[in-house]
C-alpha cells in the first residue's frame, strides 16, 4: 500500500470504503478497528476464526486495501507500535527526552513558542477541517435536548468540566457525568431518549466514556462525540460526529483546538436559543 504511512492512514482509508466491502470484509473491519491495538501480534488464523472466516478472506483484505498480503499489512500496525513505544510514555519521560536530545538548556520563552506554534498549526488545520452539517446537527439536537450529560475522562476531562460549565449558563439542564466515587454507571443510568450524551474522548479511548456512550445509544439518547478520528470507536453510534486533531509540541498534545471547537458550539447553541425566546415573545406595542 503505497500511501499507508500510519494506522490512522489505513483506518481512515477504511472508514472511506466501508459500505463498497462484502459482508465478510465488513466483519474484518470491524475486528481491525477494534483490535488495532493487539494487531500485530495476531496470527492470522486467530483473526479468521474471531471473525468466522476464512484465513484467505484476511489476506483478501488486505489486498482490496493495496497490500501484498497479511504480513505487509500487519507491518503497518507493527510500524507504529514501534514509533510509539520510542515516544516516552509519561511526562517525567517526555521531559527527559527533550533535556537529552537538545545540545543547550532550553529557555522558557522558547519552550512557550514552540506550543503556541503547535497550537496555531491545530487550529489551522481545525478551520480547514470543518464539517458545517455535523456542527450544525450537534447544535440542532442540543437545541431540542431536555437533558445534557457531559462525559471526558482523564486528558479530555478539562473539556467536559468547560462544556458543563458553559452550559450552565444557559435554560438546559446539565449533567457532568465526573464518576466521583467511580459512580459513573450511576451517573449514566437516568439518561432517556430525550437527552444528549456529550463525549469527548482521544487515543487510547476511555472505556468509561466508551460505557456512557453505549448506554446513550441503548437508552436511545442522541450522541454528540468529540474525538479525533472518524475511526475512533464511538463514531459508529454518534448522531453528530466532531473530529479535531491537536497540534503537539515535544510529544505533549494541546487542547488548544478542541476547547476552540466547544466554545464555539456552545456560543452557536447560546445563539439558537435566545433566536428561540425571540421568536416565542409576543413584541407588544404592535397593533393588527
Amino acid at each position: 500500500m503505497a500511501d499507508a504511512a500510519s494506522v490512522e492512514t489505513f483506518m481512515q482509508q477504511i472508514a472511506d470504503e466501508y459500505e463498497s466491502l462484502s459482508r465478510q470484509l465488513k466483519v474484518i473491519a470491524k475486528y481491525i478497528e477494534q483490535h488495532k491495538a493487539s494487531l500485530m501480534l495476531e496470527k492470522i488464523s486467530d483473526i479468521a476464526a474471531a471473525c468466522e472466516v476464512q484465513p484467505s478472506a484476511i489476506v483478501r483484505f488486505a489486498q482490496r486495501f493495496g497490500f501484498t498480503g497479511f504480513s505487509e499489512m500487519q507491518d503497518v500496525f507493527r510500524q507504529s507500535y514501534t514509533a510509539q513505544s520510542k515516544t516516552a510514555p509519561n511526562y517525567q519521560q517526555r521531559i527527559r527526552k527533550l533535556i537529552a536530545t537538545r545540545a543547550d538548556e532550553l529557555q522558557v520563552g522558547e519552550l512557550t513558542r514552540e506550543f503556541i506554534d503547535a497550537s496555531r498549526t491545530g487550529l489551522g488545520e481545525l478551520a480547514k477541517g470543518l464539517d458545517d452539517a455535523q456542527l450544525e446537527a450537534a447544535v440542532a439536537l442540543l437545541q431540542k435536548a431536555d437533558n445534557i450529560y457531559v462525559i471526558g475522562v482523564r486528558r479530555a476531562f478539562p473539556v467536559a468540566t468547560y462544556i458543563a460549565y458553559a452550559l450552565q449558563n444557559t435554560n438546559k439542564r446539565v449533567h457532568l457525568v465526573s464518576g466521583l466515587g467511580g459512580m459513573y454507571r450511576q451517573q449514566i443510568r437516568s439518561v432517556r431518549e430525550r437527552d444528549v450524551v456529550i463525549a469527548i474522548s482521544f487515543a487510547p479511548y476511555g472505556k468509561e466514556t466508551q460505557y456512557c456512550a453505549r448506554v446513550a445509544h441503548h437508552q436511545h439518547a442522541k450522541l454528540v462525540v468529540i474525538t479525533d478520528s472518524t475511526m475512533s470507536p464511538l463514531a459508529r453510534i454518534a448522531d453528530a460526529l466532531l473530529t479535531v486533531a491537536e497540534g503537539s509540541a515535544h510529544a505533549f498534545r494541546s487542547l488548544t483546538s478542541t476547547l476552540c471547537l466547544c466554545q464555539a458550539l456552545l456560543i452557536a447553541l447560546a445563539y439558537k436559543l435566545e433566536l428561540d425566546i425571540e421568536e416565542t415573545q409576543d413584541p407588544g406595542g404592535y397593533d393588527d
